[in-house]
């Protein structure tokens, strides 16, 4: 998957877990697509402000305090994230940080006291630094400096020190340091001079599990021996195959690993350390995403991406058999963290109508407590929509498959505008669950097609393969395929659809409008890639580990600069005939702002309505909820003015 996969936290649709999208399965077959029947009359359904959609709060990032009678987490409650503690009883979070500016992520209490380890950037550059915050409230940077960056991997299994990744010595490759949990002194771990990605540490300490990338769907992993300082190839393979670290055992006998070698599917399989055997574990009809064990190996936890959405496996190890959950709120189950005792576990909750909320589950009692509530009580769930998955084949017979949001107040009698969604990536993937700006313009009457083009995650390695270096050719015609959709629904208007996306989606929005003029009544941008020479030549230096995989993806700007200028919307911004809106991070370090610089201004020769928006404290994405705010009705008074309102002739 690319890096661009990593969208906007407020905008995409995907949840917010571990995933190995390098690979993944085909779906079940499916019978034709057939329209979804609509209801002879509409259910009334109240409408809300962007500021009601807003109130809603975002939950990410849970752990537990070292006696487990807390859970600290990540939210945006105060209007950008910062980091708070809730009983693990339920009651009022406790705001710890009190950042103003800038949003902080929580990592996690230190095991044996009640100091506290964050990350945080500056205005989105993704230049994110390793703090920690002490019970008085004071804060400081462990990894000082202006022009690297770092991040928390794990903690030692000893509990006397934690991992850190920072290309501070080179700003291409991320190299691993030991610090320790008292002076926060450093120790080099291991020094990364050949492009690999840290996945793991062993709990016994003598080995580093490394991913070496290829091409986005053939990648390797490399065992390290930190005494002898010794690599090891532990996957050659012939042909494209995808293989990534999970984790190592808990005894570190082993090293779980992810692959899709021999199938459509990744699933699990172990490399005994002793030996040199690999060893099946695990398997689904659909992609593995992640497995890993609790601190003792009580516990070992699995997510599957099961058509669109997360579902856990939780293995009772000692007994050999999977553990029976209670009942639960339908949608997706993430960010499953097993407390260091193993006797409890808090996760993430999240619906199509219901945004997450973060959960606690005792073993023992088997009682389930829901800590937050993260839905505005201004809003009715009831006047929110559930989104469908549905199916159609392109021009080619390739099955497609879309999240499609239906408005409670679209019938054949009452025809609805409508948009094509195009996620981020390339290899991203549109997800069920919660999305504000998704519910914000259905509620406002547009019926939205998330469209999963061919190269998206989750549906299978040759899927995933099938837009290699045809960007703006193939996957843009499943995009078109996606409005022939539309189209068909008794309940959409076919004079009046448009095309939006982020990121990759954003590129693939002006794609649409410069090679299909007539296609699509209106495009938003939202810090899409508009020239693919100068994106791909100024991809940000610490992916340098991915920049092969990235080429072989997009192409390579050195020696394919006409495919790739004839895949970038800029050369062809004079075709462009249909309004255009433009977001913008001034601190995107992914689509650097002077794309959108360029092709607004090569629109407006084109005297064809061009509105830009530039958010000057943001970078690839949202992390500020009074600059989401302004975006989503700056998008929805666009799509009133030039879609809703737009006849059959515009």
């Amino acid at each position: 998957m690319s890096p661009w996969s990593n969208l906007s936290r407020a905008l995409a649709a995907a949840a917010l877990v571990p995933t190995l999208a390098l690979a993944a399965p085909q779906t079940p077959p499916a019978a034709p697509a057939k329209a979804p029947v609509a209801k002879p009359t509409a259910r009334p359904s109240k409408q809300y402000t962007v500021e009601q959609f807003m109130k809603t709060t975002n939950v990410r990032g849970a752990s537990f305090s070292p006696d487990e009678k807390r859970v600290l987490f990540s939210s945006n409650q105060t209007g950008i994230y910062n980091v708070f503690s809730v009983p693990v009883a339920g009651g009022k979070p406790t705001q710890l940080t009190r950042s103003t500016t800038e949003s902080t992520w929580a990592v996690g209490y230190f095991p044996k006291d009640e100091r506290i380890l964050f990350e945080r950037d500056q205005g989105g550059n993704e230049l994110t630094h390793l703090y920690v915050r002490t019970p008085d409230g004071k804060e400081k940077d462990l990894t000082p400096g202006d022009k690297h960056r770092a991040g928390f991997l794990a903690w030692s299994h000893d509990e006397s020190g934690f991992y850190v990744y920072s290309n501070e010595r080179d700003e291409r490759f991320m190299d691993l340091y030991r610090h320790d949990a008292k002076t926060y002194a450093r120790t080099l771990l291991f020094q990364n001079d050949g492009g690999y990605d840290v996945g793991d540490v062993s709990p016994d300490e003598k080995w580093v599990a490394l991913d070496k990338s290829r091409t986005t769907a053939d990648t390797d992993v490399h065992l390290y021996n930190v005494a002898t300082k010794e690599l090891k190839h532990l996957t050659p393979h012939k042909g494209s195959a995808a293989w990534k670290t999970a984790t190592f055992a808990p005894d570190s006998s082993a090293l779980y690993l992810l692959t899709d070698e021999g199938s459509e599917f990744t699933r699990v399989v172990r490399y005994v350390l002793a030996t040199g055997k690999l060893e099946e574990v695990e398997k689904a009809d659909w992609d593995v995403m992640y497995t890993a064990f609790s601190r003792n190996g009580a516990w070992r936890v699995t997510g599957i991406n099961e058509d669109a959405r997360t579902v856990i496996r939780i293995h009772d190890v000692k007994a050999g058999k999977p553990l029976a959950l209670p009942p639960l709120p339908e949608g997706d189950l993430t960010g499953v963290v097993v407390a260091r005792s193993e006797k409890r576990m808090t996760f993430f909750v999240k619906g199509d109508r219901a945004p997450t909320d973060l959960y606690v589950y005792d073993f023992g009692t088997k009682k389930l407590t829901r800590l937050t509530d993260s839905l505005n009580p201004e809003i009715d769930p009831k006047d929110l929509v559930d989104s469908q998955v549905v199916r159609f084949k392109s021009f080619d017979g390739l099955e497609i498959p879309n999240i499609l949001y239906k408005p409670h107040q679209a019938t054949p009698e009452n025809k609805l505008p409508a948009l094509v969604w195009v996620h981020g990536g390339p290899g991203g993937q549109t997800r069920k669950g919660y999305n504000p700006f998704m519910q914000y313009i259905v509620n406002h009457g547009y019926v939205v097609l998330g469209i999963n083009n061919r190269g998206s995650s989750g549906y299978g390695k040759t899927f995933f393969t099938a837009d290699d270096q045809k960007h703006g050719k193939e996957p843009l015609q499943d995009c078109l395929e996606a409005k022939k959709y539309l189209a068909s629904l008794p309940y959409v208007d076919a004079s009046r659809i448009g095309i939006i996306g982020g990121s990759y989606g954003g590129y693939m929005t002006l794609a649409a409008l410069a090679f299909h003029p007539d296609s699509f009544n209106v495009g938003v941008d939202i810090f899409g890639v508009s020239n693919w020479l100068r994106t791909l030549k100024n991809v940000p230096p610490y992916w340098e580990s991915f920049r092969e995989a990235l080429y072989q993806e997009m192409g390579n700007p050195e020696t394919q600069e006409e495919m790739l200028r004839a895949a970038s919307p800029l050369f062809h911004a004079d075709k462009i005939r249909k309004p255009l809106l433009v977001i913008q991070g001034a601190n995107d370090p992914r689509v650097l702002k002077v794309e959108s610089d360029e092709i607004v201004q090569a629109v407006k020769k084109n005297k064809v309505p061009v509105e830009y928006v530039v958010f000057p404290d943001e970078g690839h994405g949202f992390t500020k909820k009074k600059n989401e705010i302004e975006a989503y009705s700056r998008t929805r008074a666009f799509l009133d003015q030039y879609l809703k309102q737009a006849s059959a002739t515009n």
